[in-house]
C-alpha cells in the first residue's frame, strides 16, 4: 500500500512539473475560431419584431394575429438559389452515382484504377489506393446504395478528379458503355437524335438525428431518431405545363432549367423535400473541405423558420407592410418594387411575364433581394392557422413531421400584390414542385451574439 501512494505521488508530481497552466484551471485549449460568413450570405442580425399582420387582415384568413418573438442571428443567402447553384447538385449526385456504378463494376472485373495505364472503368470509380479515406456521401452510397461496402472497398475514396466521359465516342471500355447506358432513358422513348437521363435513377441519400424526438422521450434509443431519406433531386420542369391548364409554356419547360440563358434565375419544380436534400448536401460538401483542410466543421445549411423568414423579409422594419416598408407596390417613380402580377391579367406590367434574375430589384436593409415576389420560398415550418397561438416566442418554430402541409412565403411572378406582403402566409404540399416556388438557405451564426435595434 505503502509502494503505490509513493508511486502515485511521483506521478502527480511528474504531471505537475510537466504542466504549464501551474495547477490553475485553465480549460481545454481548442482550435482558434472566427466567425466566417459563407459566400453568398449575409448575416442577419438577431432581434425582436412584431411577427404577423400589423394592418387589417383583408383577406379574412385570420392565420397570422400580431406576436412579439425573438430570433438569434443567422446567415442567409441573398437571394433564391439560382438553377445554376441547384445544377451543382444535381451534377454532383449524377456524378456520384455514376461513380458508384462504376466502382461497382470494376470490383466485377477486378479493375482497381490508379494504376497510370490506359483510361478505363477503373480510373473513373476509385481514387489511388494511398488515397486517404472517402466522404462520408461515398461511404453511404457504397454501403447502402449499392452494397459495395461488403466487397473489400471500404474506405476506398470514389475518383471526383477525373472527369466522366459523357460523349459515347469517347467511352473508354466496354464496361464503362454497359454502366452508362442504364443511365439514359431507353432508346424507344429518346426522340429527335437525343437520349435523355433516366432522372429517377440519381437520388441522394443522407441521414439525420431528430433532436426534438430524442429530447421528448428519453426511453429512446439513438438508432430510433436517426432518421434515413432518399430523394430523387431533378426539379419537376412539367411543373410549368400542369400549373397552368390551356397555357401555352412549352419554352419554359424545355429550357428553364437546363439553358445556361437561364442560369441566374431562381430553380422552381423543387419540393420541400428537395429543397431539404439541397441543405444537407451543401453541408456535406462544405465540412468535406473543411476536413481536408484539418478546420472547424461549419453548422448545417438548413431551410429558415417562418419566423426568420419573416425577419429577414422585413429588413428591420417594424409594422412594414413589404421589404421596402410601402404600404404602396410601386416608388415614388411610379415602379414597381418586385416581380408580381400588378394588374388583371397582365403579368408583364412589372417588365417580366415569368421570373426575373436573383438579385433583381432592389434589397432590402439587410441586403436579401426578392423577399417579395418572383418565387413563392419554403421555409422549415408546418402551415397551421392556429400556430401563432401556441409557438414559442423565442426562435419559435412549428414543424410537425405528420402535418405534410408546409409553408411558403413571399409572393411570386403569378401572384397578386397581397402574398408579397410580409405577414402573408400560403402553403403547399411537402412532395409538390410548382413552377413559382423556390428557396433560400439559412445557417446559424456561431460566436457572440449579434443583435440589431429592431425599432426602426
Amino acid at each position: 500500500m505503502k509502494k503505490f501512494l509513493l508511486i502515485t505521488v511521483v506521478l502527480t508530481l511528474l504531471a505537475s512539473c510537466g504542466s504549464k497552466d501551474r495547477g490553475q484551471l485553465v480549460g481545454v485549449k481548442g482550435k482558434k475560431w472566427h466567425p466566417e460568413k459563407p459566400y453568398g450570405m449575409t448575416l442577419v442580425p438577431g432581434g425582436a419584431f412584431i411577427m404577423g399582420k400589423a394592418d387589417d387582415d383583408l383577406a379574412g384568413i385570420q392565420d397570422a394575429p400580431s406576436k412579439t418573438v425573438t430570433v438569434r442571428a443567422f446567415y442567409m443567402d441573398e437571394t433564391e438559389i439560382t438553377n445554376s447553384e441547384y445544377r451543382s447538385f444535381v451534377e454532383w449526385v449524377r456524378d456520384s452515382t455514376i461513380r458508384t456504378k462504376l466502382a461497382i463494376l470494376a470490383d466485377e472485373v477486378g479493375e482497381t484504377g490508379g494504376d497510370g495505364g490506359e483510361p478505363g472503368i477503373g480510373q473513373f470509380a476509385f481514387k489511388d489506393a494511398n488515397e486517404e479515406e472517402m466522404t462520408p456521401y461515398d461511404q453511404y452510397m457504397l454501403d447502402n446504395y449499392s452494397g459495395l461496402g461488403e466487397t473489400g472497398y471500404e474506405g476506398r475514396k470514389l475518383n471526383h478528379d477525373v472527369d466522366l466521359v459523357f460523349d459515347t465516342a469517347e467511352y473508354p471500355d466496354e464496361f464503362y458503355v454497359e454502366v452508362m447506358d442504364t443511365m439514359y432513358l431507353p432508346i424507344e422513348e429518346s426522340y429527335n437524335g437525343q437520349r435523355t437521363w433516366d432522372v429517377t435513377k440519381f437520388k441522394f441519400q443522407y441521414t439525420y438525428m431528430d433532436i426534438e424526438k430524442a429530447a421528448k422521450n428519453k426511453n429512446l434509443r439513438r438508432k430510433d431518431v436517426i432518421i434515413k431519406e432518399e430523394v430523387t433531386i431533378y426539379p419537376d420542369t412539367t411543373a410549368w405545363i400542369r400549373d397552368f391548364a390551356y397555357s401555352y409554356n412549352e419554352p419554359m419547360h424545355n429550357d428553364y432549367f437546363w439553358h445556361d440563358a437561364y442560369g441566374d434565375y431562381p430553380v422552381v419544380g423543387v419540393s420541400w423535400k428537395q429543397a431539404k436534400a439541397f441543405c444537407q448536401w451543401r453541408t456535406l460538401v462544405h465540412n468535406t473541405y473543411r476536413k481536408e483542410k484539418k478546420i472547424h466543421y461549419v453548422n448545417s445549411y438548413r431551410l429558415p423558420s417562418e419566423a426568420e423568414w419573416e425577419y429577414a423579409a422585413r429588413g428591420g422594419l417594424q409594422a412594414a407592410t413589404y421589404p421596402w416598408g410601402g404600404p404602396y407596390a410601386k416608388n415614388d417613380r411610379g415602379c414597381f418594387m418586385a416581380n408580381f402580377k400588378p394588374l388583371r391579367g397582365d403579368y408583364a406590367a412589372d417588365q417580366s411575364l415569368y421570373t426575373v434574375e436573383a438579385n433583381a430589384f432592389e434589397q432590402n436593409d439587410f441586403g436579401l433581394y426578392n423577399m417579395a415576389g418572383n418565387v413563392s420560398e419554403w421555409v422549415n415550418a408546418s402551415y397551421d392557422p392556429a400556430s401563432y397561438e401556441y409557438m414559442s416566442t423565442i426562435n419559435p418554430s412549428v414543424n410537425v413531421a405528420s402535418n405534410q402541409r408546409k409553408v411558403v412565403r413571399g409572393g411570386s411572378w403569378k401572384d397578386v400584390a397581397y402574398f408579397l406582403q410580409v405577414s402573408s402566409r400560403d402553403y403547399e404540399y411537402a412532395d409538390s414542385a410548382r413552377s413559382y416556388i423556390g428557396f433560400r438557405t439559412v445557417q446559424d451564426y456561431m460566436g457572440t451574439e449579434v443583435t440589431a435595434n429592431s425599432s426602426k
